[in-house]
C-alpha cells in the first residue's frame, strides 16, 4: 500500500524533440489528460499527485526521487504532447524516465497511458516493460486498478488494462468512453506549476513578452472525419466520432484559469472547434459577457467556417485559427480523405478570417502519397500566396494507429526506427517516402520550405506591417536555428 494511492507522470524529451527549438520557441502545454484524468480519480475518493516532468525539468534520477518520498501505489506515465500524434514522439523520454524508476523502485507498479500506447499496447508492454498499458480513454479503468492495488487484490482485470503475465501479453480489450462528457470535473491544475507553461510564439506575437502563463481548455473530444495520416480514433472507440461538452461547463473550466491562475493564453485543444456553429457561439457568448481579455487559438476547417461566427470569436477573444490545409494539389488532398474543397474554398475561407481581425496558421503538409516535386511545389506557392501569419510545415508521418501505418506495414515501407524518428523536428526524422519521391527528398524539401517562406520580403514586410519591427527581427532569429536532419547529412 502506498502513501498515496495514485500518481500520474507527463514525461519530457523536448531538447530531441524540438532540436535548437526547445529553447524558447516551442510551447510548453499544460498536459490536458494527465490533469483531467487526476481529477477524475481524485474525485472519486483516491489520493492522488501529479508530476510534469517537463515543466519542472527534472533528470531521471530527480523524477525518480521525488517518486520515492510521494511513495505511489500506481504511476501512470501520460504520454502525450502538444497534439496527440505527439504520444510516439514522447515514447523515448517516457522510456528513459520509466526505466530509471524501476531499476530504483522495482516493486512499484506502473502503466503507460496515451494515443500511442492504445495502438501498440502488446509491444508497449515488451518493450517498456511496464507492469500495465490502458487501452483508450481509461477514466474507469484506472481508478478500478488503483484502488485493487491498494486493497491488495490480486490479478485484478478489467476491460482496457493489458498486462503482461509469464511474459506473455494478456490483452483485455479496450475501456470504456465517458459518453456524457459533463460528468468529467475541471481539470486539476491546482497540482501543476501553472506559471511555467508558455504559449507558442506565434501565438502572441502580438505581446511576445508575455507567453506565460499559459492555459488549454477543451469542448469536445474526438473527430467526425477519417483522414488517412491521423491516429486520433485510437484513443477513443476505435472509430470516428465526436462528443461535446456544454457550453456551461467549458465556461466553468475558463472561469477557473482566469480567477485562479491569472490565464489570458489559452488553447482550445479540440480537434476541430469549429465544427458545429451552435456549440461555437454559446461558448463565445457565455465569454463577452463576462468581459474577459483572452488571447485564444483553436483548430478549424476550411468548409466549416463563416463570417457570422467568425465575427463573434473574434470578440470573445479568438486572435488565432490554425486551418488543417494539407495540400495544394486536390487530388493530394483527396488522397488522403481530406479533399472536400478546392482552391478558392481555402482562399476565401483565409481571407475572411483575415479580414474580421483573427490572424491564421496554417498547416501544410509535405510527402502525402501522391505528392512529387510538382504537387510539392504547388503546396508551397499556395501557401506563399495565402502568406498567413504563420505557417507550419511538416512531414506525413505513419503514427502508429493511422491507416498510413497499417499500409506501410503491408507494403514494407520503412519505418522510423526509434520513436523519436516520428518527431517532426528531431535529428532522427523520417518521413514517409511518397510514390514518387524518398523519405530525404520529402524532408528536404520540408526543411527548404520552411526558410524559402519565413525569408521572404513579402512575408517579413507583411509581419513588420502586422505586428511591428520586434516580431520582424523574431522570424529572422527563428530561421538561425537550422535543424540537424541524420538522412540529409
Amino acid at each position: 500500500m502506498g502513501k498515496i494511492d495514485l500518481l500520474f507522470i507527463k514525461p519530457g524529451d523536448q531538447k530531441k524533440i524540438y532540436g535548437p527549438l526547445s529553447s524558447g520557441l516551442s510551447a510548453i502545454e499544460p498536459p490536458l489528460w494527465a490533469a483531467l484524468l487526476a481529477a477524475y480519480a481524485r474525485e472519486q475518493g483516491l489520493s492522488v499527485d501529479l508530476v510534469d516532468i517537463e515543466a519542472e525539468g527534472l533528470d531521471p534520477k530527480d523524477a525518480t526521487e521525488r517518486i520515492r518520498e510521494l511513495g505511489p501505489g500506481l504511476i501512470v506515465f501520460t504520454v502525450t504532447g502538444t497534439n496527440l500524434s505527439a504520444s510516439t514522439w514522447n515514447m523515448c523520454g517516457a522510456g528513459l524516465y520509466h526505466a530509471e524508476l524501476k531499476r530504483e523502485l522495482p516493486q512499484t507498479k506502473t502503466m503507460f497511458w496515451g494515443l500511442h500506447p492504445s495502438a501498440l499496447p502488446g509491444r508497449t508492454l515488451i518493450e517498456e516493460k511496464t507492469d500495465f498499458v490502458c487501452v483508450g480513454e481509461g477514466f474507469d479503468a484506472i481508478v478500478n486498478l488503483a484502488v485493487a492495488i491498494r486493497d491488495g487484490i490480486p490479478d485484478p482485470a478489467f476491460a482496457g488494462i493489458w498486462q503482461l503475465k509469464d511474459d506473455k501479453v494478456v490483452p483485455n480489450g479496450r475501456s470504456q468512453v465517458i459518453v456524457k462528457l459533463d460528468e468529467l470535473p475541471t481539470p486539476a491544475w491546482d497540482l501543476l506549476p501553472m506559471s511555467n507553461y508558455r504559449a507558442h510564439n506565434w501565438h502572441c506575437f502580438q505581446d511576445i513578452e508575455h507567453r506565460s502563463p499559459y492555459g488549454v481548455i477543451y469542448t469536445s473530444l474526438g473527430c467526425p472525419f477519417n483522414c488517412s495520416f491521423c491516429a486520433l480514433k485510437t484513443l477513443f472507440e476505435g472509430k470516428p466520432g465526436i462528443r461535446y461538452r456544454s457550453p456551461e461547463k467549458v465556461i466553468e473550466d475558463i472561469d477557473v484559469l482566469v480567477k485562479k491562475h491569472g490565464i489570458k493564453n489559452i488553447k482550445v485543444f479540440d480537434e476541430c472547434f469549429v465544427l458545429k456553429e451552435s456549440h461555437v457561439s454559446e461558448i463565445c457568448e457565455l465569454i463577452i459577457e463576462r468581459g474577459y481579455d483572452l488571447n485564444l487559438w483553436a483548430y478549424s476547417r476550411i468548409d466549416t467556417v463563416n463570417e457570422r461566427m467568425l465575427k463573434q470569436m473574434k470578440k470573445a477573444g479568438f486572435n488565432w485559427l490554425a486551418y488543417g490545409i494539407e495540400a495544394g494539389a486536390k487530388d493530394v488532398r483527396s488522397g488522403v480523405s481530406k479533399g472536400r474543397y478546392g482552391q478558392e474554398d481555402i482562399k476565401g475561407a483565409v481571407c475572411m478570417t483575415k479580414e474580421v481581425g483573427i490572424h491564421v496558421c496554417a498547416n501544410f503538409m509535405f510527402g502525402l502519397p501522391d505528392d512529387d516535386q510538382q504537387t510539392m511545389r504547388e503546396t508551397l506557392e499556395l501557401a506563399k500566396e495565402l502568406n498567413c501569419e504563420y505557417t507550419n510545415f511538416y512531414v506525413t508521418m505513419a503514427y502508429p494507429g493511422s491507416q498510413l501505418y497499417l499500409d506501410a506495414l503491408e507494403q514494407g515501407i520503412p519505418l522510423p526506427k526509434t520513436w523519436r524518428g516520428y518527431s517532426q523536428f528531431s535529428a532522427e526524422c523520417l518521413p514517409l517516402p511518397t510514390k514518387y519521391l524518398s523519405a530525404a527528398e520529402v524532408l528536404r524539401f520540408r526543411d527548404e520550405a520552411f526558410v524559402e517562406f519565413h525569408s521572404s520580403e513579402k512575408y517579413l514586410q507583411m509581419m513588420k506591417q502586422t505586428f511591428g519591427e520586434t516580431i520582424a527581427e523574431h522570424i529572422k532569429v527563428m530561421l538561425g536555428k537550422s535543424l540537424e536532419r541524420e538522412i540529409l547529412k
